[in-house]
């Protein structure tokens, strides 16, 4: 027989992070019905505080699962990090690998998505790291420069899918444009969590980042227009104003993250491809080569 008391002997912090997600249960929602802080909660999920199996057994009452699914062992072995597929395979732009970050950035994002970035302090997201307040200025200066750091990893991240999507469409613009709209749903759906920051915290950034960070965006922006030029030119696009039309689409993509719900009728990637045909449809794009 064990201890309540005793400790789980198994990383279960990538397997209450799973289930949580599938029953779509926040990680601040899941911290106060057990009591702990968010900070806390997350540093169970980063194994970063190995639970008893007692607070085990309340997490897996709440999510209403049984506790041997906490136990199965982890599901990835973090080390070492699995790289994305996308950033090495021009056709793997539809998958998508665990987020490889450190764990101060880790706990950053999630705390930064629980309570947002004002009400989040220094102390919570050491907390969710398993490392001191001073540990985490050793590694960044400021809170500041996490977010920062999460705007710059959401950027790179989102415009390497978008040339690999691109590319793949070939010499036709219009495919070339729905891939890269796909693309980016699929993005807010799968990394959620940290896209949802980069949604709602951009009026937090500072000076000088903010003005790079907005003309970075821009940038992709242009890289999405550019392709909705050439099909245009080519008479693939009945809509008179595209480009007004095309921000709609991408903010369209970007409230994603507000609503799907994983354990819901569509995957991720139905979820997308429909969001590519969406576009297609409020542009009303034909074939440009036929």
């Amino acid at each position: 027989m064990f201890s309540m008391a005793e400790r789980a002997a198994v990383a279960v912090g990538p397997n209450v992070r799973r289930e949580r997600n599938l029953v779509g249960v926040t990680l601040r929602e899941l911290a106060a019905r057990i009591g702990v802080s968010v900070g806390t909660m997350s540093a169970i999920e980063n194994d970063k505080v190995s639970p008893t199996l007692m607070r085990l057994q309340e997490i897996a009452d709440e999510l209403q699962i049984p506790i041997k699914r906490l136990l199965s062992g982890p599901v990835a072995d973090p080390s070492p990090p699995v790289p994305d597929p996308a950033a090495t395979d021009a056709s793997a732009w539809r998958e998508f690998a665990p987020l490889s970050v450190d764990p101060v950035l880790r706990s950053a994002i999630d705390v930064f998505t629980e309570t947002g970035y004002h009400a989040a302090t220094m102390r919570i997201i050491a907390d969710g790291a398993g490392i001191s307040v001073a540990g985490v200025y050793h590694h960044y200066r400021s809170k500041q420069s996490l977010l920062v750091a999460i705007f710059e990893l959401i950027i790179e991240e989102v415009r390497v899918r978008l040339i690999r999507a691109r590319d793949e469409g070939g010499a036709d613009p219009v495919e070339r444009y729905s891939n890269m709209v796909e693309a980016l749903a699929l993005y807010y759906v799968v990394r959620s969590d940290i896209a949802v920051v980069g949604t709602n915290e951009t009026r937090s950034l500072e000076e000088p980042a903010a003005g790079r960070i907005a003309a970075e965006r821009r940038g992709m922006q242009d890289l999405m227009d550019a392709e909705l030029d050439r099909a245009a030119a080519a008479g693939a696009v009945v809509h008179p104003r595209p480009h007004t039309t095309a921000r709609a689409v991408t903010t369209m993509c970007a409230a994603l993250p507000q609503w799907f719900d994983p354990t819901g009728p569509l995957s991720p990637e139905q979820i997308a491809q429909e969001y590519a045909g969406h576009a297609r449809a409020m542009l009303g794009m034909r074939p440009a080569y036929s």
